[in-house]
């Protein structure tokens, strides 16, 4: 028999059972913030070298890992702190809804990171050892964004520190451990995908601003107000797809990049789902398109560059 607050509650928050607890728990919708990036820096590297397919999917799992972990991290933290309850949205809910321990949620993500560092491993030595000194930082970066005295995510740099680290440094690495070399072309590239992981999480923040200023966090979307971090949200799509225009005068990529425009419609759906909304339920709509975007726009600026070398 439900309960009642199964049977008012929306589809996102109902009870799970079995391997959906766990699946739930690495929100799943957020790792596409990991794969893309891979995705793209190595579709990059096939202008200067073939691809050593082992490596692309050892760095592929280790940041689906790493990127898991972060989610459970920030579960366990979000929960210590008093900010996740039963009704919270944008959560696994293991801890609030399915009576996983506490501990069993952080023991996993240290479990995920000891993988990922294992894969790391591999990957430093069929490239270089520098990888590991950035691996290392990134996955402190990844624990402190909610864990730690001050949490990252609780600061107005979240949307900058998970966009450089998510977006570049994966980008970097993934080009890097195929090519041996960081090129000022990479680091072009790697500036839309790294705004748009951005862009997630202001979604986040936003869709959380009324919750995370009771429980004093000072996000960019506190700090700026509902309204403005919607219009910041808009800017950082608009300036994503005019980067991509910017790069084709410039020789760095050629005209099959402007296949990322058929993506359009999904931020404008975005920005419009956000507007004139104050409940967190009302916006998930908004944060699963932004979240879309990245992850569409992503695979179409691959496929541009697949293209443009084929052709």
């Amino acid at each position: 028999m439900q309960t009642e607050l199964q049977r008012n509650t929306p589809g996102a928050l109902k009870q799970q059972k079995g391997w959906r607890v766990w699946w739930q728990l690495t929100r799943p919708h957020t790792l596409t913030a990991s794969f893309v990036p891979v995705i793209l820096g190595t579709v990059i590297a096939l202008y200067h070298t073939p691809i050593d397919w082992i490596l692309f999917i050892a760095m592929l799992i280790a940041s689906l890992l790493i990127q898991a972990a972060t989610n459970m991290f920030n579960e366990y933290y979000d929960y210590k702190r008093g900010l996740d309850h039963e009704g919270s949205v944008g959560i696994g809910g293991a801890i609030v809804r399915h009576g996983v321990k506490p501990k069993t949620v952080l023991n996993l993500g240290f479990i995920l990171f000891g993988l990922a560092l294992l894969l790391g491993i591999y990957i430093c030595i069929n490239s270089s050892w520098w990888i590991a000194v950035v691996g290392l930082v990134s996955m402190a970066a990844a624990y402190l964004y909610t864990g730690g005295p001050i949490p990252i995510a609780y600061t107005p740099f979240g949307e900058l520190t998970s966009g450089f680290f998510m977006g570049c440094v994966i980008i970097l690495i993934s080009y890097f451990i195929q090519t041996g070399e960081i090129t000022t072309a990479s680091i072009v590239i790697s500036v839309p995908i790294s705004i748009l992981i951005g862009a997630i999480l202001l979604s986040n923040n936003i869709r959380d601003l009324d919750g995370d200023k009771e429980n004093g966090r000072k996000t960019l979307a506190i700090l700026v107000g509902r309204k403005n971090a919607i219009r910041i949200l808009a800017g950082m799509f608009i300036f994503s797809y005019a980067w991509i225009i910017l790069m084709i005068l410039l020789d760095y990529a050629s005209i099959w990049l402007l296949v990322v425009f058929i993506s359009v419609p999904i931020p404008i759906k975005a920005v419009k789902g956000f507007i004139g909304k104050t409940e967190p339920i009302q916006m998930m709509p908004a944060m699963k398109a932004t979240a879309q975007t990245n992850t569409i726009f992503g695979f179409l600026m691959s496929i541009g560059y697949i293209f443009g070398y084929i052709f």
